[in-house]
């Protein structure tokens, strides 16, 4: 951009291409509104006041702020590609998400992160990449790829990459473990930032991980934990996503505590497409904080320039001079009602105008590479007690019980109460199959599978009966991945998910339906209300949060840190 020209109209030396008339502009650096209009050229905001432009849109009546800013967010988390997660949250008002893709890498490795920037690379959606620090997550499971120190260093020059994703192995971390620390230590070489993860830290054990140079967190569940990392130094991501909800609690503290807002972000982590087509994406962050009593500027400045400053977005997050015109038009403040959007200037009704999704390579779609299954593959022999994985209602955590389960000639038999928990290694590695009960999913007259399994995303399975946990794993082999629900040796419902078995080449739209009709049919089929037939599933494989998980390797005691 040349800055001469805005410059000139700013001057009132040529006229703008385009001005928003007589908009309320929300001014982050001030905290006030005031009327005047907004002259755009070239993308850029040129200035603020009276101005003529070649192209006028009336604003009178609205607000006009900076476009919102996803501070942390698993796109994978909502199933659809990259172009479709534009269409899908760019209208309420997101025009800029910080992504780790540790889900995707995990699958593809360095593929993915080409394919994700290549895809996001011309959308109305600045899309900014987190390099994932964790991959594998643990070295107690298969995943397909590896991300190391050596993987990373080429993308952190990449003006796209702004440092290093969430260091979830932050007991490495703070133990000194040498991989670890050169990560964090690489990125910060580069001028780079690193995100934190560290939940429930406090302590030495905090002063220990902030030393290393983390520089945010978003696993805040309480204020109090949010306010010694504040006095840690690290910026505090308030999350509100699908399943964790944290807003409350944190934003309920701070309205009491008389600290400064500037190192408190939005972010929505983990937010699924049912949820981001009901609420839209950070718009619900921010209407939350409205409604909890935080002053509407405020909440915007969180959502908006904080971000921009913690993660050096030096042209992003205000309605000022010299910024990027990434604007939302809202109707009313204290909803957050959105009107439109501007991308660079672009309104939203031409901003998608002859893109179209970037071809995803052969890698991404070639990802599920196991044999087909029979029943004899699944099949437990029991003798005496067995190690049971329990669900705990509205949690991912699990219990670890050792108990008497039903059995049928030597071998487990899965009915109401005890369900056949399955895990499939699908990457091509090693063909590795584990099987054990999982108490509390209640699952009856079938089966369900999925290829999306945190972290290294193998097949999990879940059900009643050896015929539909088959049926349903070999049917998910057969397309490439995504949700699968079966019956009677039959497929009742699918959700396919051919971009490395996490998110759909379908439009959004299709992409929720059918979702819903499948959970719709999982739930009539007997699992509990309290239980997300696939999200809780998609933890059970995950070999770090407490108490017993089952990889493709087997049962993981998580407390003792080590398979059975």
């Amino acid at each position: 951009m040349d800055r001469r020209r805005l410059a000139d109209v700013a001057a009132g030396r040529r006229p703008a291409e385009l001005v928003l008339k007589n908009a309320l502009v929300v001014h982050v650096f001030t905290g006030e509104m005031t009327l005047c209009d907004v002259a755009i050229e070239g993308g850029y905001i040129a200035g603020l006041g009276s101005y003529q432009g070649l192209e006028e849109h009336d604003c009178t009546g609205k607000i006009v702020c900076p476009g919102f800013i996803d501070a942390h967010i698993h796109m994978e988390s909502v199933m659809a590609s990259p172009f479709e997660l534009a269409r899908a949250i760019v209208p309420a008002g997101t025009t800029t998400v910080i992504a780790d893709p540790h889900e995707i890498v995990n699958v593809c490795g360095t593929a993915a992160v080409d394919y994700l920037l290549e895809a996001t690379e011309e959308l109305p959606l600045n899309v900014y990449l987190m390099l994932p620090s964790s991959v594998p997550a643990t070295p107690f499971e298969t995943n397909g790829a590896a991300f190391g120190a050596a993987e990373m260093e080429p993308y952190l020059s990449h003006p796209r990459v702004l440092g290093l994703g969430e260091v979830m192995n932050y007991p490495a971390a703070i133990g000194g473990d040498p991989e670890v620390v050169e990560k964090i230590a690489l990125a910060r070489r580069f001028g780079r930032l690193a995100d934190g993860h560290a939940p429930g830290i406090t302590g030495r054990d905090l002063q220990a991980y902030a030393s290393l140079g983390i520089a945010t967190e978003h696993e805040c569940t309480t204020f109090e934990e949010a306010a010694e990392k504040l006095r840690a130094g690290l910026a505090v991501l308030v999350r509100e996503g699908s399943a964790a909800k944290n807003t409350a609690a944190i934003l309920g503290g701070w309205l009491k505590s008389g600290y400064p807002d500037d190192r408190l972000l939005l972010c929505t982590d983990d937010k699924h497409i049912d949820d981001v087509s009901e609420t839209g994406n950070v718009r619900h962050n921010v209407h939350l904080a409205i409604q909890m009593g935080v002053d509407p500027l405020t909440a915007i400045r969180m959502a908006t320039i904080n971000a921009a400053r913690v993660y050096g977005l030096r042209e992003l997050g205000a309605v000022a001079p010299g910024y990027r015109a990434d604007l939302v038009v809202l109707d009313r403040l204290e909803d957050v009602s959105v009107h439109t959007v501007y991308k660079d200037g672009v309104e939203l009704s031409r901003a998608f105008g002859g893109l179209a999704p970037v071809p995803v390579p052969a890698i991404l779609t070639d990802s599920v590479r196991c044999r087909p299954l029979t029943e004899d593959d699944v099949a437990l022999p029991v003798r005496g007690k067995a190690h049971c994985i329990q669900l705990v209602p509205h949690q991912i955590v699990t219990r670890h019980l050792v108990e008497e389960v039903p059995c049928r000639e030597g071998f487990f038999a899965p009915d109401a109460v005890y369900t056949k928990l399955c895990v499939v290694e699908r990457h091509g590695r090693n063909g590795n199959l584990a099987v054990c009960p999982l108490k509390g999913y209640g699952i009856t007259g079938g089966a369900i599978a999925t290829t999306v399994a945190h972290d290294s995303h193998n097949i999990i399975a879940a059900g009643d009966n050896d015929r539909d946990i088959v049926t349903a794993v070999n049917h998910l082999r057969e397309m490439g991945g995504g949700y699968v629900l079966a019956a009677g040796g039959k497929i009742l419902g699918q959700v396919p998910l051919p971009i490395a078995g996490l998110m759909s080449d379908a439009p959004w739209e299709r992409v929720r339906d059918e979702t819903a009709a499948i959970l719709r049919k999982a739930y009539g089929m007997g699992i509990p209300s309290h239980v997300d037939p696939f999200t809780t599933l998609s933890f059970l494989a995950l070999p770090v949060i407490p108490q017993l998980r089952l990889t493709d390797r087997g049962l993981f005691d998580v407390d003792r840190f080590c398979l059975l």
